[in-house]
């Protein structure tokens, strides 16, 4: 295939497989949005969603977060790992909310990025599935894909939202890292992948498309 061909068959087989696009994360706002993000790190999507629901049931909210201890809402999330820093950089960001932004989530990558514990992929997550700003959020899975599927060096996931951001049209970002997050899980996962199986693998050649 040559570059557009695959860009063009990665799309059209993503929109065929994933014409929905849930985001995976269960929220009801911009701020536990934000929350369910943070604690996602290093955490799966489906242990966070168990976690959640006991946290927001005290606290959903950063008026009734700053309320509560640092380590209430530590053992709270302790099964999301990374509590320590979690649990303080869940109450510092939302202290941060109330103190300059007026307890609302900020509707921009330089304020969320400077908010505790909140780096660039957070950040384009909660821009893109809570603003509707395009981003194009890379986490593990779609690192992963880009370099499978030839749409990236995969140096590292800056170089690799750089790649895809130039390779595929801005207002399919939004749906599209969904949809590969998706398509990682059930077709192309880190291990245990059969290329002759996976309906993408399958067909794209081994030519590199950076020649």
């Amino acid at each position: 295939m040559t570059k557009q061909q695959t860009i063009t068959f990665v799309t059209e087989t993503l929109e065929a497989l994933y014409p929905e696009t849930p985001v995976p994360l269960t929220h009801k706002d911009p701020y536990t949005l934000l929350i369910a993000v943070l604690l996602s790190a290093q955490c799966t999507d489906e242990r966070v969603n168990k976690i959640t629901p006991l946290l927001f049931a005290e606290a959903d909210t950063p008026q009734e977060m700053v309320q509560l201890e640092v380590e209430q809402i530590k053992a709270i999330i302790r099964p999301c790992g990374l509590s320590p820093r979690k649990s303080k950089a869940i109450h510092e960001l939302s202290q941060i909310l109330l103190d300059k932004h007026a307890g609302e989530v900020p509707q921009s990558f330089e304020d969320l990025e400077a908010l505790p514990g909140v780096g660039h992929k957070t950040a384009s997550v909660v821009m893109s599935q809570a603003f509707g700003v395009p981003a194009f959020p890379v986490d593990t899975h779609i690192h992963r894909l880009a370099y499978r599927w030839k749409l990236s060096t995969g140096k590292n996931v800056v170089q690799t939202e750089k790649d895809l951001k130039r390779l595929f049209p801005e207002e399919l970002w939004n749906k599209l890292h969904l949809q590969i997050i998706f398509f990682g899980r059930e077709y192309c996962p880190a291990r245990g992948h059969v290329p002759n199986a996976c309906p993408i693998c399958s067909k794209i050649g081994r030519k590199s498309l950076f020649i």
